[in-house]
């Protein structure tokens, strides 16, 4: 038996991910789909997203859609989350978990370098919530839940256009919060921590004693899976949350 929770608000629910066809966001896919959700997930990666729908469905989990997306695109991303809808109905959960962290020594970060991570980094959060909102109004409750991250927290050199991006989102979440409350509708931020998914460990952590000392300075020194995220995730999405907004949840072994 399965000894994670399992959320019945959760079943049968349009859920929409950004960014879902591999690391966390496949995770999510995985996770709401087990829930019994209709999940409906954006990505660029067109076999990733394509082979995780068979993989879900082959579990016996509601098949989730793929919709291939640049995000970069906001009339595409606009034109996805319209697909999702028709084919789903109206969305009861969003989560903008669409990401790009690769890193620049500040100096030689140009305009367009610049311009290209606040447009998939914070531009497609914005724009995505402000597509779903009306949808979630139309229902009468909501939760939208956008992903951040501790870089800017902490303070991580070389990310420094990451970090701008992911603390805007905090404060995007904050006022967005304050918004919609009173429709019901609740906006929470997602730190995770180190999570060494397969991107992570090719481009930035091949190294594993540097992931190893990392890990040694959480408060609870064990690797973050892409599964803690998600079972985060599933919390602010159902109702046993229902009062839970204008936050961030850090997921990160207690590190900062």
């Amino acid at each position: 038996m399965d000894r994670f929770a399992r959320y019945p608000s959760l079943e049968g629910r349009t859920v929409i991910v950004t960014g879902g066809a591999t690391g966390i966001g496949e995770a999510l896919v995985r996770a709401f789909a087990a829930n019994g959700s209709r999940v409906g997930f954006l990505d660029i990666q067109k076999d990733a997203g394509a082979a995780l729908v068979e993989s879900v469905a082959a579990s016996g989990a509601p098949k989730p859609l793929f919709v291939e997306c640049d995000l970069l695109d906001i009339a595409a991303l606009r034109a996805a989350l319209d697909l999702v809808r028709e084919r789903l109905g109206p969305a009861s959960v969003l989560i903008n978990n669409a990401a790009d962290d690769r890193r620049a020594t500040f100096e030689t970060v140009t305009t367009e370098e610049f311009d290209r991570m606040i447009g998939i980094n914070l531009r497609p959060v914005f724009f995505a919530a402000q597509h779903v909102l009306p949808q979630m109004r139309e229902l009468g409750a909501g939760s939208i839940i956008n992903m951040t991250s501790g870089t800017w927290v902490r303070g991580v050199v070389d990310m420094e256009a990451y970090s701008a991006a992911k603390a805007a989102i905090v404060g995007f979440t904050n006022s967005l919060a304050r918004d919609v409350g009173k429709s019901r509708i609740r906006v929470n931020a997602l730190m995770p921590g180190l999570v060494l998914t397969e991107k992570q460990r090719r481009l930035w952590w091949s190294d594993q004693k540097a992931a190893d000392a990392l890990i040694g300075q959480q408060a609870i020194p064990e690797p973050v899976q892409v599964e803690d995220i998600a079972r985060m995730a599933l919390f602010l999405a159902a109702d046993d949350s229902h009062l839970v907004t204008k936050q961030v949840m850090a997921v990160n072994g207690g590190i900062i």
